[in-house]
């Protein structure tokens, strides 16, 4: 049964001039093959896995050597190999266009936009390449960077990988000892890093954390620092404008690398222990990227594709890899609310962005202070828009259609970085339904799994992969043993990924995610998913935001919300009541808090999400095992001394 209804469908034309309608085209002729939807395309990658792979790595025209061989222990998830006798290198693969149309377009808060051709990038990518030649940097060395989101850092990733050697990233809003937790595990023998940035009107100098992390990282052998704000490289480091005029003959000597060759290191969030280096393939994550972008984001050449994120988030490396499409990449760095509330619209108009990308946290805001971009700016240009990061709400889907823009895509999607990826995606195929994710993505062995290990559709329960995916991640760097990685996803049910999220499968093909597993809440016994609480909290007016958790209470647990109001706004027994009562008509009496607290603002990670976990620990007076890893760690410091409070 549909559950929400339909806000979006595509028209016959999008339909048939989509990137994922001429893959099922040739699969058709190729394999006479009738696919009368997305479903049935759907059901064929995941029964056919191999044919799948390798006809998507000739679809998107991938350079390289794809061998005989596709998939070898397939049976074993945790052991396969995908195309093992592959030869590829990842920058080649972004590079293939060298003419003077843009491949970067950017802006910062303190600068006017400006364009990278693609000739250009690649002058430039040759030019820091030669330079790390000089060095010695060689395949499998690790190349870290300490940056905003500027055209720099997507060079120095793909001079760094040309050389098939490992990349890494964090922002510069990163503190030392965060840097150091992941930096310090992964041993980069070169730094990229800033001087300094800008954020909400104000200029951040980093020189200091930047002399720190080169200073205690004694595997660096050179830090060279992009001046960005008039600070200067400092004393033992080199100057960007220096690197890029390194000597050198215009050419890249792309190093040919295997498909499960390491990548990129990419870092969990470590709000529960040190971080770990999850790394990424270098075959698997390119033909990962090219599937989501093409066969589900219907990117095309010359499109133009925004993604709000930072060098800290996995998003940074999908939005990179939209080169690979011959696309082009728009870039922000610095506040989404600075000069004021329609900064990246007025950029999204004034750059034809064609994909707009961003986090439900920003769609919410927008909403909270009546926004209405489409009635200010022309966004004739934008064909989709993606939300992912955490749970997009269903009145964020009516907020979307009402004051953005009618006719769009609106793609909802998850996974992490765990897989570099998603397993929950959008289809330019399928219509939108409000509150749902469009479809599970094509090769994708997806399902839900109930307390007793059954499949289940149209019940709430645990998203798994029963199948093997190319972009599985190649190991966690230092787990010598493996046993880090399998407990992490295997370690629940034998050759079955478990991600952690806790979903419903509908009858009709989509997804609607309810929160993570590990902060699913259990008042008597029943499980509750806490998007579900926030979905309708956070639809009255007062409350800018809230997290909810559950506490120990009188041998069972108790729900003890805590709402971050609109300025000057106090708690009022009224407005508790309004809580309990939207949650009561829309919910379950079990959705309804014993306690309703005020706080000022909520703990967030580096990337934005919101640390319910730790807010947990605070509340039952245990400590919070890494509290570096959280973005603003102050705020741990209002949900103390809650635990001996009685119920509203």
């Amino acid at each position: 049964m549909v559950e929400h209804p339909i806000l979006w469908q595509p028209s016959q034309e999008l339909i048939e001039q989509s990137r994922v309608f001429s893959f099922m085209a040739l699969l058709s002729r190729r394999y006479n093959i009738t696919f009368p939807d997305y479903q049935s395309l759907y059901h064929w990658s995941v029964n056919e896995k191999e044919t799948f792979w390798s006809e998507l790595w000739d679809f998107c025209t991938v350079i390289g050597t794809k061998g005989e061989r596709i998939l070898i222990n397939g049976d074993d998830m945790e052991n396969a190999v995908w195309f093992p006798d592959a030869r590829l290198n990842f920058a080649e693969n972004l590079l293939q266009r060298q003419d003077l149309e843009p491949a970067l377009i950017s802006k910062t808060e303190n600068s006017a936009v400006t364009h990278t051709s693609w000739k250009t990038l690649y002058r430039q990518v040759a030019a820091v390449a030669a330079w790390l030649r000089t060095l010695g940097v060689k395949k499998g060395d690790r190349v870290a960077g300490y940056l905003p989101n500027i055209p720099e850092a997507v060079i120095a990733m793909l001079a760094t990988t040309s050389l098939g050697a490992i990349w890494t990233s964090t922002s510069p809003d990163f503190g030392t000892e965060s840097v150091m937790e992941r930096f310090g595990q992964s041993e980069p023998t070169v730094l990229f890093a800033v001087d300094g940035y800008y954020y909400n009107g104000k200029t951040i100098d980093t020189t200091a954390k930047v002399k720190q992390i080169s200073d205690k990282l004694r595997c660096l052998q050179q830090t060279v620092v992009i001046d960005m704000t008039g600070k200067g490289s400092g004393a033992g480091t080199i100057s960007w404008s220096e690197v890029i005029q390194t000597e050198n003959n215009g050419s890249i000597s792309f190093e040919p690398c295997s498909f499960t060759d390491p990548l990129y290191i990419l870092y969990s969030s470590g709000t529960t222990g040190k971080p770990k280096c999850i790394t990424h393939k270098v075959g698997g994550t390119l033909l990962q990227h090219l599937k989501e972008h093409q066969l589900h984001c219907d990117i095309q050449p010359d499109d133009r594709i925004f993604f709000f994120t930072t060098c800290g988030w996995m998003m940074w490396n999908w939005l990179a890899s939209v080169l690979a499409s011959r696309a082009t990449v728009l870039l922000y760095d610095g506040s989404p609310f600075y000069p004021d509330t329609y900064t990246l619209w007025n950029y999204a108009e004034d750059t034809r962005m064609t994909l707009f990308g961003t986090s439900p946290k920003y769609l919410d805001a927008l909403k909270k202070n009546d926004a209405e971009p489409g009635e200010r700016y022309n966004l004739d240009s934008i064909r989709t828009i993606c939300s992912t990061g955490s749970v997009l709400a269903p009145d964020s889907f009516d907020y979307v259609y009402e004051k953005i823009k009618k006719d769009v895509q609106l793609s909802s999607f998850s996974g992490g970085t765990d897989i570099v990826s998603c397993f929950i995606q959008g289809s330019p195929l399928l219509p939108v339904y409000r509150g749902e994710c469009q479809c599970r993505g094509l090769g994708m062995a997806v399902a839900v799994l109930d307390e007793s290990g059954s499949e289940v559709v149209d019940r709430k329960g645990e998203l798994v992969c029963t199948a093997t995916f190319p972009s599985q991640p190649a190991f966690f760097w230092g787990d010598t043993t493996g046993k880090q990685y399998h407990n992490a996803y295997f370690g629940v049910t034998e050759n079955i990924w478990h991600h952690g999220d806790y979903v419903k499968l509908t009858s009709h093909g989509t997804m609607i995610i309810y929160g993570r597993s590990d902060t699913t809440l259990n008042p008597g016994g029943v499980r509750i998913g806490t998007a579900e609480i926030y979905r309708y909290v956070e639809q009255l007016d007062e409350i800018l935001e809230s997290v909810v958790i559950g506490q120990e209470w009188e041998h069972d647990t108790r729900l003890v919300l805590f709402v971050v109001l609109r300025p000057d706004l106090t708690l009022s027994a009224e407005l508790k009541e309004r809580i309990r009562k939207i949650l009561r008509e829309n919910c379950t009496p079990r959705h309804v808090p014993g306690k309703i607290v005020q706080i000022k603002e909520i703990p967030r990670t580096k990337s934005g999400k919101i640390v319910e976990l730790a807010v947990r620990e605070v509340v039952h007076g245990r400590p919070v095992k890494n509290i570096s890893a959280l973005a603003n760690p102050e705020a741990l410091g209002y949900f103390s001394g809650i635990a001996d409070l009685q119920n509203d």
